[in-house]
């Protein structure tokens, strides 16, 4: 499941995936926020975290993760991950000359940490 977390700036789009994370919820929940958060910024940030529960990722879920962040590459300002998942961190590291603005990774007792640098000014 993921779920939208609401309490960022309008700049910010954020998510906490729990349990096991499939395309529909992809199509329901991630796309069409980042979507909206497209059409009233030029460019945006993405907040997205794995929950104590997070349990595994669908491989069409993450494909659609791919597709979305390759469609706009161009307008992804900041990224932070914030997870303890080990194959998460280093398909990011793999993937991160790819995006031209900034990306880090967290683990999850330095949320605040990331929560702090994903809204903090460029």
């Amino acid at each position: 499941m993921i779920e939208h977390m609401s309490n960022f700036p309008d700049h910010v789009v954020a998510f906490v995936c729990k349990g096991h994370v499939t395309k529909a919820d992809y199509d329901s929940v991630f796309v069409p926020a980042v979507l909206k958060a497209l059409e009233k910024k030029r460019k945006i940030r993405l907040y997205y975290e794995t929950a104590a529960d997070f349990s595994g990722i669908d491989p069409a879920a993450m494909w659609e993760d791919f597709k979305v962040g390759m469609e706009h590459l161009t307008r992804w300002e900041r990224v932070a991950v914030v997870t303890d998942v080990e194959w998460i961190k280093q398909t990011m590291r793999l993937f991160s000359f790819l995006m031209p603005g900034g990306m880090r990774s967290f683990s999850t007792s330095e949320a605040a940490q990331a929560r702090a640098w994903i809204i903090a000014a460029s």
